[in-house]
């Protein structure tokens, strides 16, 4: 079905309100977007803060009346248009843009329904879905990078905050003989099931939430955030076996310092590694 979509922009108006009175109106969903490039990271809990200058689209189902719809919603600005979108397959344009791309000499992630023709490449399937992770952000490179370097054969690894299971499938596709995928979101845990048989290591992977009792891996990986992963600082040196590897992600460079000295008690941290504004923090247990 086709849809007509009201969009504008606006730095004042209650959203709560906003979202009532356009279901009220016939909307079929309200979406706000950041439009200034000014990402809003760890919010204080309980909160949701918005955005200095937001960008709202509304969407209507195709006969909707314009003045109708205005008449509606008084804190639509002047500046506003409307746009008649025709209706597509949505899954198959998403993924248009997603291409294959190569971390390091070997992994390359990939989506199903592409192929990669490098040399040796070890490749990891991986739509974009409902669970964080698919190698474009750089956080999740930043990962994908490390373990592409490192020697995993035989090793068993924890992905602590597993999103779509990303890191945890490919390194056991790289070599890795176990990988414990760690999330409270249930979605996450299915998506990385759903991946690891994909990739054919669902044997390998196990899925569970962060109140199980963890065993001691030989690696573990987290791509959350700064203030979670000094919080969890104590946790990961009890689950780490001496000489085994501790990879940090999802942490601005600012933030870099404070994260690294929460676990110099336990660990011999190595220098960063930075990619677009983030970095990634290494460390041996002692």
């Amino acid at each position: 079905m086709p849809f007509l979509q009201l969009d504008f922009e606006s730095d004042s108006f209650d959203p709560e309100a906003l979202e009532s009175a356009c279901f009220a109106a016939g909307a079929l969903s309200v979406t706000l977007t950041d439009a200034a490039d000014t990402p809003i990271f760890e919010p204080e809990l309980h909160t949701t803060p918005l955005w200095p200058k937001v960008r709202v689209s509304i969407l209507f189902p195709a006969e909707a009346n314009p003045s109708v719809i205005l008449a509606s919603l008084s804190q639509v600005p002047p500046q506003y248009h409307f746009t008649r979108i025709a209706d597509r397959v949505w899954e198959r344009e998403w993924l248009a843009d997603f291409k294959p791309m190569s971390f390091g000499a070997r992994l390359w992630i990939c989506p199903h329904e592409q192929s990669v023709s490098a040399k040796d490449a070890v490749v990891v399937k991986l739509d974009p879905g409902l669970a964080f992770g698919t190698g474009t952000h750089p956080t999740t490179a930043l990962c994908l990078q490390w373990l592409d370097g490192a020697a995993l054969a035989g090793k068993e690894v924890i992905d602590y905050g597993c999103g779509s299971g990303i890191l945890g499938v490919a390194a056991v596709r790289l070599g890795a003989a176990r990988a414990l995928a760690v999330d409270h979101d249930p979605q996450a845990l299915l998506a990385t099931r759903e991946n690891a048989a994909r990739n054919g290591v669902e044997r390998q992977i196990q899925t569970m939430t962060p109140e199980v009792s963890l065993p001691r891996v030989d690696i573990l990986l987290a791509n959350i955030l700064a203030l979670p992963l000094i919080g969890l600082a104590e946790l990961f040196q009890t689950l780490i076996h001496p000489g085994g590897d501790l990879v940090l992600s999802g942490i601005l460079i600012e933030q870099a310092d404070a994260v690294a000295a929460a676990y110099l008690p336990w660990f011999e941290m190595q220098a960063p590694a930075y990619h677009d504004g983030w970095a990634r923090l290494h460390g041996v247990r002692r």
